[in-house]
């Protein structure tokens, strides 16, 4: 489906749509945010239809956005969320489907199983990624950082640097001028220099420093990047 697209949603769906899964900001596309209350929308939208609302927060949750989930920007509350990534904190693979027992308690016994469900080392580690996130702090974090963040990165637009820069919190897509390379090469030459990125379709690359990054360590960073693009 075109994302951020609402019009286009509500026609595609029909009376066999069981569900609609998005992730509240698109993460391998760019990190793209939709337009201010499409969210909101599909949640409307998927209860008039008495369809699951399903949210990808396996990127864009557990603080990364400076909430504890992306969909909370907009005051909203899916029927499920996927989480995986940020869950195991760094330390173990672990991933979790959320869900009321309205939802989830279709299961039955003997009707659902799992190789690695519920590995006690993975899911300690999850519980403690949980409490941690209880006080808010790396949601506070990520959201004043974040602002930092985007507001260095705005002032390289329109410098002939970069084309545009999108996202919340401590998550950033950043739309490199082609003249100055690929998001790969803009990539490869900041991990030269001790920092990590990833590229994405073309000339664009993200940024996803860590919530428990200093802001001495995050404008390094943004130093870094300033010189990689002569900017």
């Amino acid at each position: 489906m075109p994302y951020g697209d609402l019009a286009a949603l509500r026609d595609a769906m029909t009376d066999n749509t069981v569900a609609v899964l998005l992730e509240p900001i698109q993460g391998e596309a760019g990190v793209l945010v939709p337009p201010p209350g499409y969210l909101a929308g599909v949640r409307e939208l998927t209860r008039e239809r008495n369809v699951l609302f399903i949210a990808d927060e396996i990127q864009s949750g557990l603080g990364r956005t400076g909430r504890t989930f992306a969909c909370e920007h907009e005051g909203v509350v899916p029927d499920m969320y996927v989480l995986g990534k940020a869950l195991g904190g760094g330390v173990v693979p672990v991933s979790a489907v959320v869900s009321g027992a309205a939802v989830l308690g279709v299961h039955r016994p003997g009707e659902h199983g799992s190789t690695f469900g519920g590995n006690p080392l993975a899911c300690a580690v999850a519980l403690e990624v949980l409490a941690m996130l209880r006080t808010g702090e790396y949601q506070q974090r990520a959201a004043e950082l974040g602002e930092h963040l985007h507001h260095e990165l705005g002032l390289l637009v329109g410098g002939g640097a970069v084309e545009a820069v999108r996202g919340r919190g401590l998550w950033a897509g950043v739309d490199i001028n082609p003249s100055k390379g690929t998001g790969r090469e803009i990539s490869e030459r900041l991990m030269q220099r001790g920092v990590l990125v990833k590229d994405t379709h073309g000339s664009t690359i993200r940024i996803a420093p860590p919530l428990v990054i200093s802001k001495e360590d995050l404008d390094w960073g943004l130093a870094q990047l300033r010189e990689v693009l002569g900017a």
